[in-house]
């Protein structure tokens, strides 16, 4: 434990340039006469450590005693340091530490400048777990098992050679080989339960992107769809769709000319538009919805 003691000593020094033996005795939860005991070690190991006297005194490392800052520009440090925030996108732990270490390192202050949260209200903790479970498993190249509900609710049993966390359309996703299915696969996390990392090992299968091979199979089969909806939609509107493919009207409403797979899904994409959706084409997507309506309506009217 004390390498590890004088390891932290040192970045906090780096960091903070001067801190007090008793700030450093709480922070490391140890007495001041450790952290007195700690200096004296590490400045016989060479470490160029020197305490002071006074107002503004305190323990410090001699200045220059950092990462070769001259091997990386000024702009270059900080762009690695601005690039590494991105790494809080991913509910994983470490992060932060690793962060200000490398900030101690270029004698930079760690600004954070995003902050994105993708995890609901409540759920950090197991999210982040879920997220480590399966990184392991992909920089292990582990199979790993889980049930998963697609999107037409039917539970089903899988075994997955995971490669790629991805977020995509305001979720994140498992790419990988799915072995029960024998396809590539994406799977959205939140719909993954009781995922076990398996002992049994998979070989990478180069070359392949399991992105691109799904949205081919989805491009052969995507259709030409154009929606009239109320201007009380634009939220939603700007929310869903690209730029490109929507047009304002006169009347304030919009136009939005896009493709689709047509399936269940769609249909219940565009029903939760309710009386915000003027106007359906092709044709043939109309009466699939109004089709779907009038189930609903027989349900209903059969469980009052």
């Amino acid at each position: 434990m004390p390498i590890s003691r004088h390891f932290e000593i040192i970045y906090i020094l780096l960091q903070k340039k001067t801190a007090t033996a008793a700030e450093l005795a709480e922070r490391l939860e140890v007495s001041t006469r450790t952290i007195y005991r700690d200096i004296d070690l590490l400045s016989a190991a060479g470490i160029p450590i020197y305490s002071s006297k006074g107002k503004g005194g305190g323990i410090s490392l001699m200045e220059g005693y950092a990462f070769q800052a001259s091997l990386l520009s000024s702009r270059e440090q900080n762009d690695i340091l601005m690039g590494l925030q991105t790494l809080k996108l991913m509910p994983l732990s470490g992060t932060e530490e690793v962060l200000e270490k490398l900030a101690g390192l270029f004698w930079r202050k760690n600004h954070s400048w995003l902050e994105v949260d993708f995890t609901p209200w409540g759920s950090e903790d197991d999210r982040r777990q879920m997220f480590e479970r399966l990184r392991d498993a992909i920089a292990e190249n582990r199979v790993i098992r889980f049930r998963y509900y697609n999107s037409a609710g039917k539970e089903s049993s899988r075994k997955v050679e995971a490669f790629q966390l991805i977020f995509k359309s305001n979720a994140w996703y498992l790419s990988g080989y799915c072995l029960t299915s024998e396809d590539f696969r994406l799977f959205k996390i939140s719909r993954m339960r009781d995922i076990v990392v398996t002992d049994q090992t998979s070989e990478p299968r180069a070359g392949i992107s399991a992105v691109e091979h799904i949205e081919e199979q989805v491009g052969s089969d995507m259709t030409a769809v154009t929606l009239r909806i109320s201007a009380r939609g634009a939220y939603r509107i700007y929310d869903e769709f690209p730029d490109d493919v929507i047009t304002k009207n006169e009347d304030g409403s919009y136009t939005i000319r896009t493709y689709f797979p047509v399936n269940d899904w769609l249909e219940s994409y565009l029903l939760s538009y309710g009386t915000l959706l003027e106007e359906i084409h092709p044709e043939s997507l109309r009466s699939r919805l109004l089709s779907r309506l009038d189930e609903l309506k027989r349900k209903w009217a059969s469980n009052p």
